[in-house]
């Protein structure tokens, strides 16, 4: 194997392992989001984001725990410092999923909009961002266009399905 490849091989792997955590704590978002807004009239918008940011920081921590755990199994031995600093970059990277959500919280507590306005354009952003983020993945990879597409629409459904889940876990 070249040089070249072995560096594509682990650039590859890191954009794999930037893009998976990604679009697992977009789904955690989202999931977080849609429990918000069930109870927005009863949230207050410092407690909502509060919520977000916990749930996202600790998916993130258990994400990061499962990362050293999985690589001292898969390699027999502990990360090196280049190796944890990879981890904790692709942790760090994932919270731009609460960007978006936390400004639009943070305009209900100024009045700007309300808390369930805010929460419900935040699910979209996360979905649309789902697939925007989806669509950039796969145009690294060579496949016709229609494969693509498919995988885009598939990352798109399951989010909804997501969605629908939690909606009928709180309804229940």
């Amino acid at each position: 194997m070249s040089v070249p490849d072995a560096i594509d091989h682990e650039e590859s792997e890191r954009f794999s392992e930037r893009l998976r955590e990604r679009v697992y704590v977009g789904f955690t978002v989202l999931a977080v989001l849609l429990a918000l807004s069930i109870h927005a009239e009863q949230t207050a918008p410092g407690m909502a984001a509060l919520t977000l940011f916990i749930t996202v920081l600790g998916i993130l921590l258990a994400g990061l725990g499962a990362d050293l755990i999985a690589y001292t199994v898969a390699h027999a031995a502990v990360p090196d410092r280049r190796e944890v600093g990879q981890m904790i970059r692709v942790a760090g990277g994932a919270l731009l999923s609460v960007v978006v959500p936390m400004i639009l919280i943070g305009l209900s507590g100024l009045g700007v909009i309300r808390l369930a306005r805010a929460l419900t354009i935040s699910q979209i952003v996360i979905m649309v961002t789902l697939g925007v983020i989806a669509l950039i993945a796969l145009r690294r990879v060579p496949l016709p266009l229609w494969q693509r597409a498919a995988l885009v629409a598939t990352l798109m459904a399951i989010g909804a399905f997501a969605v629908v889940l939690e909606l009928v876990a709180h309804l229940l």
